[in-house]
């Protein structure tokens, strides 16, 4: 049996664009779909379902899974499902294997993004939100937890184009607008966090806020949008027009329980 990729890597060279990201989905032999990324030294193949490299950590799904039944403390009244005993730290081994699967993901991320799988981007980026923010729970130290935090606003700019994709495959320009902004008070507000106690200087805000704001003019332009039902509803608050933002509510609710 042959073990090299001479012929996947013939048959694939590496030449993207300035940014671009060279990703595909490949049949198996099994039958099972994989995600393949070309890099200049090879191809990375991941897993599309579950954990990335296709493992199950102590038998869970992901690594995340395994901390949160770690953490949790066996006290019933003290017990918080996501982020469990607030008095629990994670060991060096525990940071090595989350840094593990902080990497998997944004990888599987920026595939899935490049093969417009916003769905799938959207839950692999909520997947590294959800670790970090355990990570600023029980992390170690404040060099380890900054060390994941300087790149959440990366994240939440993906989050952001996923979600805004997402709503504009389901012709809801609206609601692709109402996340690009919900994107841009995250990137911002963490930007304040951050700065409390960190330099600015390596963090790109103002790049992933322009770009959103561009990508929320191109929407509006493009569908013709002049306000989004939660625009709306600020208005009416704004004014004190109480009866119309009750309605308007309610048509937000009815909106999201359509999806």
């Amino acid at each position: 049996m042959r073990r090299d990729i001479d012929e996947a890597l013939h048959d694939w060279p590496y030449d993207p664009e300035p940014g671009e990201v060279s990703a595909r989905e490949v049949r198996a032999r099994d039958g099972r779909t994989v995600l393949q990324i070309r890099v200049e030294l090879g191809i990375l193949q991941m897993e599309a379902e579950g954990r990335p490299d296709g493992t199950r950590p102590h038998g869970f799904a992901t690594y995340l899974d395994y901390l949160r039944y770690r953490s949790r403390s066996k006290s019933k009244r003290d017990r918080d499902r996501e982020t469990g005993d607030p008095d629990w730290m994670m060991s060096p081994e525990h940071c090595d294997q989350v840094d593990r699967e902080f990497v998997q993901f944004y990888h599987r991320r920026i595939a899935w993004l490049a093969l417009q799988h916003y769905d799938k981007a959207l839950r692999d980026a909520d997947h590294t939100l959800a670790l970090m923010d355990f990570v600023i729970s029980h992390g170690t130290n404040e060099e380890y937890i900054s060390s994941h935090e300087r790149f959440r606003g990366l994240v939440l700019f993906h989050r952001s184009q996923a979600a805004a994709a997402l709503a504009l495959e389901r012709r809801k320009p609206d609601e692709a607008i109402d996340a690009v902004q919900e994107g841009m008070e995250k990137v911002l507000l963490h930007h304040q966090e951050w700065t409390k106690h960190h330099s600015s200087e390596d963090l790109p805000t103002d790049h992933f806020v322009d770009q959103l704001r561009n990508l929320e003019h191109e929407i509006r332009k493009n569908f013709a949008v002049e306000k989004t039902l939660r625009e709306q509803l600020d208005e009416a608050v704004a004014l004190e027009d109480y009866e119309r933002a009750a309605r308007l509510r309610d048509q937000i609710k009815a909106r999201g329980s359509r999806r």
